[in-house]
């Protein structure tokens, strides 16, 4: 075997070597960054399901205080639709009051009545203050849609406009919630200056 085949032979064996060495370098690092994106893709799912874990939370504390606000309206406006039953007897006690005030010439009869009534009309009141119900009676008030019912506008000229002049059937607040708002009249506010048409 001659000197160059010799050398030729050694150049392929060392080439051969620095091949396998590559392949196990390159087989080494190919787990290591599966790894590394393994570890990636874990730490992304497990940021995931922090933020879903905090959405819930937060989600939760919402229902929460929802269900407590509602709880809360039941508790205070769960008597709503038995004071609106009772407003009437109210209306027809004063107007039993009203009806025997205008009456020059009253029996003793119709005065001790008129005393009865108004003492069962004071202690139906004060048994609806009892449970937060007021009263809206806004003579003089500036009307507001909120709480009143304009029932006509009427001219008023030592009232100030759109305010209230009258009150056709009082209103009632429950916890501070309208339960019926006031029938009312309101004055109108003054027209301008009129124009003589003839000039």
């Amino acid at each position: 075997m001659s000197a160059d085949e010799k050398r030729s032979e050694q150049v392929e064996e060392q080439n051969e070597a620095v091949e396998t060495e590559a392949e196990e370098v390159s087989t080494e690092a190919e787990p290591a960054t599966e790894e590394e994106s393994e570890v990636e893709s874990l730490q992304a799912k497990l940021k995931e399901a922090q933020e879903q874990s905090l959405r819930f939370q937060a989600e939760m504390q919402n229902v929460r205080r929802r269900a407590e606000i509602d709880v809360e309206k039941a508790h205070k406006f769960a008597l709503e639709k038995f004071v609106k039953e009772l407003l009437p007897v109210a209306d027809s006690l004063e107007k039993a009051v009203e009806s025997t005030e205008g009456q020059k010439e009253s029996s003793e009869v119709v005065t001790s009545i008129r005393e009865g009534v108004e003492m069962t009309l004071d202690l139906f009141k004060k048994s609806l203050g009892k449970f937060n119900v007021e009263e809206l009676n806004p003579v003089g008030e500036p009307f507001d849609p909120q709480q009143h019912e304009a029932m006509s506008m009427v001219p008023a000229p030592n009232a100030e406009p759109n305010s209230v002049v009258a009150v056709v059937q009082k209103g009632y607040l429950l916890n501070g919630r309208v339960v019926r708002p006031a029938m009312v009249m309101v004055a109108k506010a003054e027209d301008g200056p009129k124009i003589d048409e003839q000039a």
